[in-house]
């Protein structure tokens, strides 16, 4: 009988002796960072930390930007502000006590010189009935659709009084602001026939309140409230730039008609 046996791992035996017993496997070589040499691996760690703080310095600014004013917004606000926009910028109202129970549509409508030297006053057109008729059922709407007379009307509320006086030096800016935007919309309607020029535009803004659910006891209002602005007279510099030559010749008689028609 051979001195081998079965389990001491040495072999079995064969006619011609002992047979050796298969070698064992060799490790899988590792994957990942650890498959790294020393130097790549100490690289790829200080990587992932700045990446770690980056995401958490981020997250904390997304925080004490929607959060409630408190002790660290107070202090060290405009360093947020720096972080925050243009490109992060929120606007959830996360913590907002009371949230924004109506409805707010622009208006606007034009008057106009007509060809036959007559002045004619449009309907009001309501500028936010069309972008939400833009946005409903598109998968994709733009930013301009969805934000951008939306954000500008916030934007001249939040620097007017309720007598539509400018406050502080944001006041005028926001009034241009608002006032181009209606101008560039009407004149896309053409409300005039060949020949006219709108002349002057005035914007208005419609409020209701949120009809309560059926089960709620609030009682409401809902009766529209109307913010109706002054008129405003259409300046050279609020008609839109266009391209080519012609284009600059059209513009620049454009914008002599509108300034010896403006009022």
């Amino acid at each position: 009988m051979s001195g081998y046996d079965k389990d001491s791992g040495g072999g079995s035996a064969g006619p011609d002796g002992p047979v050796p017993t298969r070698a064992p496997e060799h490790a899988p070589p590792p994957i990942g960072i650890a498959g790294l040499k020393l130097g790549h691996q100490i690289a790829a760690a200080c990587a992932l930390a700045v990446i770690a703080v980056a995401a958490c310095a981020h997250v904390a600014m997304l925080f004490f930007h929607v959060a409630p004013s408190n002790t660290a917004t107070k202090q060290h606000g405009d360093v947020i502000d720096e972080w925050i926009y243009p490109e992060f910028e929120q606007n959830w109202k996360l913590f907002a006590p009371n949230p924004l129970q109506q409805n707010v549509g622009v208006q606007a409508r034009a008057e106009l010189d007509t060809a036959q030297g007559t002045v004619r006053t449009t309907d009001w057109y309501d500028l936010s009935a069309q972008d939400g008729a833009r946005i409903d059922g598109n998968p994709l709407p733009s930013h301009t659709q969805q934000n951008e007379l939306r954000r500008a009307w916030d934007f001249y509320v939040g620097s007017h009084d309720n007598k539509n006086r400018p406050i502080g030096l944001r006041g005028q800016l926001s009034e241009n602001y608002v006032r181009r935007i209606a101008y560039m919309r009407l004149d896309r309607e053409s409300p005039g026939g060949e020949g006219d020029e709108i002349v002057r535009i005035q914007v208005r803004s419609r409020t209701t309140n949120v009809r309560p659910p059926k089960w709620s006891e609030e009682k409401v209002s809902t009766k529209p409230v109307y913010r109706q602005l002054p008129w405003w007279t259409v300046t050279p510099d609020d008609l839109p730039l266009t391209g080519g030559a012609a284009g600059d010749d059209a513009a620049d008689g454009g914008r002599a008609g509108a300034k010896g028609a403006g009022r």
